[in-house]
């Protein structure tokens, strides 16, 4: 099958399709997306190899149970052991013996077949496109901040970086109630957002006034997002870090003490949430679907995503 595999640097090849273990489905994929992640992979972030990428679309073609064979699914990115304590609460993401699909020791979906257990899969419903199907899982993420904190009716928030995962979050959030103010350097992205009826301001957020807002998501896919964020953020109140990137973050940890800041990491989120949120329509992904490439073009897409105006790009793999 093909694939684009990053070892040291990204390149197309032909390689076996997966080989089923037990308990797992060969699907064959559809769309897949390219994300922030994948980009900060070719810089070196977890030092992966391997086919690439996590965000996907498809349809399962084998699998030990039939009721499964022939239904168009997503699949979550983490493969956790199923018997640890982490994995008895139903956190698996934490599980320490995980991997993660083209992250950590684990291939991606950058191919024409992926393999995964059948607990990661969940079924698209016929309503949804596989243009949508294939933001669930960065939709996921951005629902997961209203799992791990409450974020009341009204309640200010500032939403850090005009991206791909940005504009979710912002989107999410003003569905939940709050009030959002997106900041980002893109006049182009900015007039998405406020389509959404999402205030929007241009710039690096000098306009707003320091030590003011209560929750404060970095979504800025930069190492410098961070400080930002907490120049922002109000005394006791919330940093949500969405950023995972290669360069080491600095910042100043003094900020946190004094004023009491809450640092919480978001990582992955609910699949069903997400699946939930583009069925009820309540959330738009079309719009930041950019580009597709086939998927024998995956380097030049890899290029596209880092150079030109884009949001969302995805390869084509059928």
């Amino acid at each position: 099958m093909r694939a684009l595999v990053f070892d040291g640097k990204p390149v197309l090849r032909d390689i076996p399709k997966p080989t089923l273990q037990p308990g797992e489905a060969l699907i064959r994929v559809t769309l897949a997306g390219i994300c922030g992640t994948d980009i900060e992979i070719l810089k070196g972030y977890s030092a992966f190899t391997g086919v690439m990428g996590h965000e996907f679309v498809g349809r399962v073609e084998e699998s030990s149970e039939a009721g499964w064979i022939g239904e168009r699914v997503v699949g979550e990115i983490n493969l956790w052991c199923g018997e640890c304590a982490w994995c008895r609460r139903g956190l698996g993401r934490h599980c320490p013996h995980r991997a993660v699909m083209g992250i950590v020791n684990r291939p991606g979906c950058f191919a024409d077949y992926v393999a995964l257990p059948l607990r990661n899969l969940h079924r698209v419903p016929p309503g949804i496109p596989d243009e949508a199907a294939v933001f669930v899982e960065p939709l996921a993420a951005a629902a997961e901040i209203l799992e791990q904190m409450n974020i009341g009716p009204g309640t200010p928030v500032v939403v850090l970086g005009d991206g791909r995962l940005g504009l979710l979050v912002a989107q999410v959030l003003k569905d939940h109630g709050a009030n959002v103010t997106l900041v980002g350097k893109h006049g182009w992205k900015l007039d998405l957002a406020r389509r959404w009826g999402v205030r929007a301001v241009s710039g690096d957020a000098r306009e707003l006034e320091a030590a003011s807002v209560p929750v404060v998501v970095e979504a800025t896919g930069s190492a410098r997002g961070l400080e930002e964020a907490l120049r922002l953020v109000e005394p006791r109140g919330t940093v949500v870090l969405k950023s995972t990137v290669h360069d080491p973050v600095r910042f100043d940890a003094t900020k946190l003490v004094v004023d009491e800041v809450t640092l919480l990491g978001s990582r992955c989120g609910s699949f069903s949430a997400g699946l939930n949120l583009l069925e009820q329509e309540r959330i738009q992904v079309l719009p930041l679907l950019s580009k597709e490439f086939p998927l024998p073009k995956g380097l030049e897409a890899l290029d596209f995503v880092q150079r030109e105006r884009c949001l969302k790009v995805c390869l084509r793999a059928s």
